[in-house]
């Protein structure tokens, strides 16, 4: 993918990493840059969700994460995306070259900075992920889901669709759906229709997500 793609006319709000790249905006389902392609740009999320996905050679799918408003994505330690990036909503997206930096010592900063924080968080998302696939139940690997999500995104919305779920967390779509249900029926979450939510009894689904 080039920086060219798409220029962005959207209202403008700050951006700590603002000259650093282009603002591109990619709609719901678009490719944000392909598996196995050359890995010579960074993304910021400015607004909207994304996902990261590997086709494996049995045709089956693994999600990599999801990213929301202020996360970084991209970094990779081989000169290629071992996952593939696609917008999961409208989003507008912020694309650098990782040694772009403002004139003088202060972009220097910023953008270390931001490479740190972001491997930081990689690292530490990478970690809960492997402990909730190797230590829970499905009715606790969802709800700890719903309650990292919240944490992330500060609302309780679901960006996302019940294969994603399924596929990020290790189970099959109706095994998902049975556990929302459970949930819900349990009195831990409550729905607002397919995408929203509440959650109840957060402090039963920190006790899973702290075990």
């Amino acid at each position: 993918m080039t920086l060219l793609h798409s220029a962005v006319q959207a209202p403008r709000h700050h951006e700590p990493l603002d000259g650093l790249g282009v603002r591109m905006v990619f709609a719901r389902g678009e490719d944000i840059y392909a598996q196995d392609e050359k890995a010579d740009l960074l993304y910021r999320v400015i607004s909207g969700a994304v996902r990261t996905t590997r086709i494996m050679s049995d045709g089956r799918r693994q999600i990599g994460d999801f990213y929301f408003s202020d996360d970084m994505f991209g970094l990779e330690c081989g000169p290629t995306h071992r996952f593939a990036a696609e917008a999961l909503t409208t989003c507008e997206v912020l694309v650098f070259k990782p040694g772009a930096a403002l004139p003088g010592r202060v972009g220097d900063a910023r953008i270390q900075a931001a490479l740190w924080e972001a491997t930081t968080q990689e690292l530490e998302r990478s970690r809960e992920h492997l402990m909730l696939l190797g230590r829970h139940t499905a009715l606790e690997r969802v709800g700890v889901f719903l309650l990292s999500l919240s944490r992330r995104m500060g609302q309780g919305e679901l960006a996302m669709g019940r294969q994603d779920m399924a596929d990020y967390l290790g189970l099959t779509i109706e095994t998902v759906s049975r556990m929302l249900s459970q949930l819900q029926a349990e009195g831990m979450v409550e729905f607002f229709g397919a995408r929203r939510y509440r959650l109840l009894r957060p402090e039963r689904l920190r006790a899973w997500a702290d075990a």
